[in-house]
């Protein structure tokens, strides 16, 4: 399955959350309901997986989690606040490089829509 399929079906999963829960909760009601949606398609789904970060060769815990990871291939990054920040997107992209991976999404659930261009931003590794 390519990255665009996989991005499809993450989209479309959490388009359903939301047209069903709505906004307003906590990222762990988002991240519960996601996961389960993404399961019901049949894809391997990892919740709040830890990230070493490696400094002068030396692996270090300092408590970096992703929140959901796609087939080992997409980082998902779920927030639930007023509005997504420069400091989020910097997140997503330290975490696409400090595991290697090409693609994440960012996901805003505490907003009308997810289709307004700003509450779900896919962000591109360029390895």
């Amino acid at each position: 399955m390519t990255h665009n399929d996989l991005s499809f079906k993450i989209r479309g999963a959490a388009f359903k959350v939301h047209n069903a829960l709505g906004p307003g909760l906590l990222e762990s009601v988002y991240e519960a309901a996601l996961i389960h949606e993404l399961r019901k398609l049949l894809l391997e789904v990892k919740n709040q997986v830890p990230i070493p970060m490696v400094y002068d060769n030396m692996k270090m815990e300092v408590g970096f989690r992703l929140d959901i990871l796609v087939q080992n291939e997409v980082i998902v990054e779920i927030k639930s606040v007023e509005s997504i920040q420069e400091v989020h997107f910097k997140q997503v992209l330290t975490y696409l490089k400090l595991t290697d991976k090409k693609l994440g999404l960012l996901i805003n659930f505490n907003s009308t829509s997810l289709t307004d261009g700003v509450s779900l931003i896919r962000i591109v590794n360029q390895l």
